[in-house]
């Protein structure tokens, strides 16, 4: 996942509602009432966890049974250790009292208490990238350092592949085709760090690291639901169990959720996408263009999906009054540069949601070489009187726009090699006039239409008339 582009705009729910939903989860709620039981009493050891014989009474506090109760009780105070729900007033004697963040869940705002559990998904996410306790003492040396080239691993490398891992779920998450609110199969987030993209048939030793990546993330995502980053279906045990041994129930070995299956919570987008954009990635928010100008509107949007498009739009116009507003994306739609097509494009869609109130500024751009055409497509839309005939000329120079835009927001797709084939059928001399179009993207609109055009007689043509276009504007 490169940094170098933006993100798909993921759609938040509000700070409110995730408040809630991070103080309802099973860490955090856990954490705050180890920060509230500590008292004068509590002891921590030089590293700050909960010293030993502690552990038995916070893990009774925490209604915590069974082998794995103390386990999960010094968890939970090392995130309210590092989410300042607790402070360390004396390091040597090992002294704590409730620290400033404890206050914050019950009397801070919703921003504040998501930025506590911002801290507690850290730590999580740092644990998660940690191999075994138990190996961890094996590799330690006399000198209390850890001998990783015993364990097979590398601190560096796991981390970046837990990033990875959570990268390509978010992306997965909010991309306008991605699987939305829907699980995840933990294979196909496997594969997706270990399979190369261009690879046909995965080899048996590809295949053997994504399952040995499978069984890493099964431990790792068991860890970070209880943070509320993710909801989780662990691997059926019975996949690891023996190869001789025949299973209780029959299995379904087509069933792809005994693999795991994974989901990102609404929690979890926010927490990504604040963890990408601390990393310096650009991951929008839909929502987020809201105040802001049209012209900051229409580029903002210009690579948006056509359903995060419409909903930032619909945010926008809904702040507006329609005239005002009508005007305003008029004036951005303006241009000759390579993005004006795609701004055009978006105006006419933001356009589209408002009522006839704002009827005049379309009037008003009629005559305008840029705007016209758009102008009289929508008065003729809503059944305006006295919309004036557009010349022949504004009809080549409104489609010519109208594929430049559709080539830079959907490049050679479906859509767009069906509107190429039915202009080159409904207009039998369009690349003829086409060609004499004064449109900065002329030459490169004809260019792609032979490109994508399935008869070779007419993609000919279209070349033909690129050659003529570009010959025409000095290029």
């Amino acid at each position: 996942m490169s940094d170098s582009s933006p993100l798909p705009p993921v759609r938040l729910h509000p700070e409110a509602e995730l408040a809630r939903a991070a103080l309802s989860t099973p860490l955090l709620s856990r954490a705050a009432r180890l920060a509230r039981w500590a008292g004068p009493d509590t002891r921590v050891d030089a590293g700050g966890g909960l010293v030993e014989e502690q552990l038995p009474a916070a893990a009774e506090l925490l209604g915590l049974s069974g082998d794995d109760a103390a386990a999960y009780a010094s968890e939970a105070w090392r995130v309210a250790v590092d989410a300042g729900l607790v402070e360390i007033t004396d390091e040597e004697a090992g002294i704590v009292a409730a620290g400033e963040e404890l206050a914050l869940l019950t009397g801070g705002s919703p921003h504040d208490v998501l930025t506590v559990w911002l801290s507690a998904l850290e730590t999580v996410v740092a644990d998660a990238s940690v191999p075994d306790l138990d190996g961890l003492v094996d590799a330690m040396d006399e000198g209390g350092e850890v001998d990783f080239s015993s364990l097979d691993w590398d601190p560096e490398a796991e981390a970046e592949f837990l990033d990875g891992v959570l990268g390509n779920l978010y992306l997965l998450t909010v991309s306008e085709d991605g699987s939305g609110g829907a699980p995840v199969p933990l294979p196909a987030l496997a594969a997706s760090m270990i399979v190369p993209s261009d690879m046909g048939e995965p080899t048996n030793d590809v295949l053997e690291q994504v399952s040995d990546a499978m069984m890493r993330l099964d431990d790792q995502f068991r860890l970070l639901e209880p943070v509320g980053l993710v909801e989780y279906q662990p691997v059926d045990e019975t996949l690891m169990a023996d190869g001789e041994e025949e299973p209780a129930a029959p299995v379904d070995d087509t069933d792809v959720s005994r693999y795991g299956m994974v989901r990102l919570t609404p929690l979890g987008a926010y927490g990504l996408r604040a963890r990408l954009l601390e990393a310096g990635f650009e991951a929008p928010a839909v929502g987020e263009l809201a105040d802001k100008g049209a012209d900051v509107l229409l580029d903002g949007t210009a690579h948006f999906g056509p359903s995060a498009a419409q909903a930032e739009t619909e945010e926008w116009v809904a702040g507006r009054e329609p005239l005002a507003a009508a005007r305003e994306l008029l004036a951005a739609a303006r241009g000759a540069d390579a993005g004006a097509p795609l701004r055009r494009l978006r105006c006419q869609q933001a356009l589209s949601l408002v009522g006839l109130e704002a009827e005049a500024a379309l009037r008003e751009v009629l005559d305008d070489p840029e705007l016209g055409g758009l102008a009289r497509v929508w008065l003729s839309e809503r059944g305006a009187s006295d919309v004036p005939a557009p010349s022949q000329e504004l009809v080549f120079w409104l489609t010519v726009d109208t594929l430049a835009a559709q080539l830079q927001a959907e490049g050679n797709s479906e859509e767009l090699r069906a509107l190429v084939e039915g202009l080159a059928e409904q207009h039998s001399g369009f690349f003829a006039a086409a060609w004499r179009v004064e449109h900065p993207a002329t030459a490169d609109v004809l260019e792609a239409m032979g490109r994508l055009h399935p008869d070779k007689k007419v993609a000919k043509e279209a070349r033909k008339a690129a050659f003529k276009a570009r010959s025409a504007q000095g290029g």
